[in-house]
């Protein structure tokens, strides 16, 4: 029986619980709503929902296809078109980031994706220096392999429709895989804090084969922690899975959770390694939906595990038979993405658009502006990103060349740069960056209300409205204010003080985070006091002067 999504009536009321728990939340805590409510930016390409990898337009996309050692074999890309023919609608291909074997280049890995593009297949790209090393070689080799992809950015960039990332093959050999956790969470969210929206593919420990059971014990956390969501576990089946008993037992597991898997790699004669059962792996993956990606097209080391001799598919050998033409094989079971259409898919990024240039700069604004970006069909929007180290953060979207970017900060510094789409979900490579400093917020724009809410022996209860009497927005405001008779605030709501002898300074909650233009908020607070409870004479929000009152 397939796995078969949640039904419509479940699915309703899970979004129904979840959107009482959204309202509840809200009202205990408005900051984690928001948060709830604006998760991080989510891949427009190829992306996981429910447990499934699925397309941009939300179909199910099965991966069955196999791997292509183009590191050592570099001038056999043309064999993509082969394995097309043989029915594949991915490829997992082998490269290097220079820690073990020469680093493919930019140049080189825009060329893989242009011919997996050209022959309708989706790519898998995968790091193979990390293969085998030991716990404290292995986070380092994943941090490299983290670094090398962001080098690769401005390749990879708008083709989230097309590849997945496999950051590094079997980080972890013989040795103790426990530390595997921790140094996988840090290359994923190393890539998602550059920008990376792409499906993100992680291999098991022990070879890849998880024999020590620490992904699978540890899959919901390393999934928690990547915020958009978008990941994928690979499990690598060779000896450790010998029996249907095994191999059904564990891709279950996964299933069940609705933690997304796929088997990476798997193959071989039936004596090798234990006799693995690579028929009812290709079975089970069909049963459940899943993807497979065979090892290996040809040019393996160990030539049995080849599906082809000499690159040549008439020299097609017992498991290539089995792989392709087999009852569960890749010709019976393969599906093409439907990004691809019916043979015209739209496969062209735009162009970068020009530098941006900043316009009616104020304390909480920007005008930003572009030269159009050009497409061989024609760009549908823009995404206009906050650029902080190899940190980017969407702020704002248009139709336009242009836009406004609100819910800024006073006097503060900001890099800003763009991205355009089309409507086939490529994306060009970024602009250069624009910096901003929005201005200070300007005198006179605030009013503060300042009162006493009750008062006992030694301690009362204040409260105090900060009003914006201004024409824009204030966020991430700073008030100051000094009491005269030793009062010292010791528990606020609505902000955040730090206080210095008589000198007081609030910094805003997350809810209380933006003042709009003619609007207010209000931040109580229980202080101390003595026989004297004076209220402060002058405020200044931003280091301008309010009116007091």
């Amino acid at each position: 029986m397939r796995r078969t999504r949640k039904s419509p009536l479940s699915a309703l009321l899970a979004r129904l619980a979840a959107l009482v728990a959204l309202v509840v939340l809200g009202a205990l805590c408005p900051s984690a709503a928001q948060a709830a409510e604006e998760p991080g930016t989510r891949a427009t390409g190829l992306h996981i929902s429910d447990g499934r990898l699925v397309e941009g337009n939300g179909n199910d996309f099965v991966m069955r296809g196999v791997n292509h050692a183009h590191t050592w074999y570099p001038n056999q890309l043309g064999s993509l078109a082969d394995i097309k023919a043989q029915g594949a609608n991915t490829v997992r291909v082998v490269l290097a980031d220079g820690h073990r074997w020469t680093a493919n280049t930019a140049s080189d890995v825009a060329d893989v994706i242009a011919q997996c593009k050209a022959n309708r297949l989706i790519c898998v790209l995968e790091v193979h220096d990390t293969t085998g090393y030991g716990e404290d070689s292995a986070a380092g080799t994943l941090d490299q392999a983290a670094d090398y992809w962001i080098g690769l950015k401005d390749v990879l960039a708008g083709q989230e429709n097309y590849i997945i990332i496999n950051i590094g093959n079997e980080p972890w050999g013989n040795t103790d895989p426990a530390g595997w956790t921790a140094p996988t969470i840090a290359a994923i969210q190393k890539l998602r804090n550059a920008g990376f929206e792409h499906t993100i593919m992680v291999d098991a420990p022990n070879w890849g084969q998880d024999w020590q059971g620490v992904m699978r014990a540890n899959a919901q956390s390393v999934y928690a922690a990547d915020t958009t969501g978008n990941l994928i576990f690979s499990i690598h089946m060779y000896s450790v899975f010998d029996t249907a008993a095994e191999i059904t037992d564990y891709l279950n597991a996964f299933v069940s959770a609705e933690l997304p898997i796929l088997i990476g790699e798997f193959g071989g004669p039936a004596d090798q390694w234990g006799d693995p059962d690579e028929d009812t792996m290709m079975a089970t993956a069909e049963q459940l939906d899943i993807g497979y990606l065979a090892w290996s097209w040809s040019g393996n080391t160990d030539p049995i595990l080849d599906l082809v001799l000499n690159f040549d598919p008439a020299q097609m050998t017992s498991w290539g038979q089995r792989i392709f033409n087999g009852a569960n094989g890749i010709a019976q079971t393969a599906k093409e993405a439907t990004v691809f259409g019916s043979g015209s898919g739209d496969t062209q990024a735009p162009t970068a658009p020009g530098a941006p240039t900043a316009s009616a700069v104020t304390a909480s604004s920007a005008n930003l502006s572009w030269t159009a970006s050009t497409d061989n069909v024609g760009v549908a929007g823009y995404d206009v990103v906050r650029v902080s180290g190899g940190t980017e953060t969407k702020v704002a979207a248009s139709t336009a060349n242009s836009v406004t970017v609100t819910g800024l900060t006073a006097n503060t510094a900001y890099s800003f740069a763009v991205y355009a789409r089309d409507a086939a979900g490529n994306r060009s490579a970024r602009s250069a960056t624009v910096s901003v400093t929005t201005a200070d917020t300007p005198a006179g724009s605030c009013s503060v209300g300042y009162r006493v809410v009750g008062e006992w022996q030694g301690g009362f209860q204040g409260e105090i409205a900060i009003r914006n009497t201004g024409t824009s927005a204030v966020s991430g405001w700073k008030l100051a204010f000094t009491f005269a008779n030793g009062q010292t605030v010791s528990n606020m709501w609505g902000g955040t003080p730090t206080q210095s002898g008589g000198s007081v300074t609030v910094t805003p909650a997350s809810y209380t985070h933006t003042i709009p233009a003619g609007g207010s908020v209000t931040v109580g607070f229980i202080g101390s006091k003595g026989a004297t409870n004076a209220a402060p004479t002058a405020f200044t929000l931003n280091g301008a002067a309010c009116v007091n009152g």
